[in-house]
């Protein structure tokens, strides 16, 4: 005789595997915990790929294809559009998932819309988030050289008027190492507190 699902897991949503960028995956998680979302599978791809955006689609194609073998159903891809062109929403529809909406991970955080609507004002922003605040060397400094090669400061940021930090959680210390990161590339600093913006309503909805 079959066995049937008691009332506690039939209550219980479904598990869903969210394949995110390693980049938010302290935020992910955070989110999770502060939301009881306990149903969500989480598995990150390299943060690193950040710089290298023409790996993440076919590293997203793998990664869904051994969830499906996983057994897992529900699939949430935890990137945003991210370099990719418009190939991660084509890769979406081929495979019948949904992604976090918006360009880049600036843009959710700040809120789509927000961001969208000071986009005139910031066409000269760099922009951080708490991970590359935390990541500037590793992420910004080194995959372009300037720890070896400073003098190409200016070649690479003359066109940015200033860096703008975007923090998901109120951290001094992270705070004071964008304002050097600011300082590093001779770029002005501003500091705009976002949370965890239009990620935390995607993952409660996934």
């Amino acid at each position: 005789m079959e066995k049937r699902p008691s009332a506690r897991e039939r209550a219980q949503p479904k598990k869903v595997h969210v394949i995110g960028c390693g980049a938010i995956a302290r935020e992910i998680l955070a989110i999770c915990k502060t939301n009881g979302l306990d149903h969500i599978d989480l598995h990150c791809l390299p943060a690193i790929w950040h710089n290298t955006p023409e790996k993440i689609t076919p590293g997203l194609r793998e990664a869904i294809a051994r969830a499906r073998e996983n057994g897992f159903e529900r699939i949430f891809i935890a990137y945003a559009d991210c370099g990719t062109g418009g190939e991660l929403d084509r890769l979406c529809e081929e495979e019948g998932v949904t992604r976090i909406p918006g360009p880049h991970c600036y843009s959710f955080f700040a809120g789509n819309a927000d961001f969208a609507k000071r986009w005139d004002d910031d066409l000269s922003a760099f922009f951080l988030t708490d991970f590359l605040a935390r990541q500037f060397e590793a992420f910004v400094i080194e995959p372009l050289g300037l720890d070896r090669h400073p003098e190409l400061r200016d070649m690479y940021f003359g066109h940015y008027r200033k860096l703008v930090y975007l923090s998901q959680v109120e951290d001094t210390a992270l705070q004071e190492k964008a304002r050097r990161a600011a300082d590093t590339l001779g770029l002005e600093y501003e500091y705009r507190f976002t949370g965890y913006g239009d990620l935390t309503r995607s993952l409660i909805e996934a």
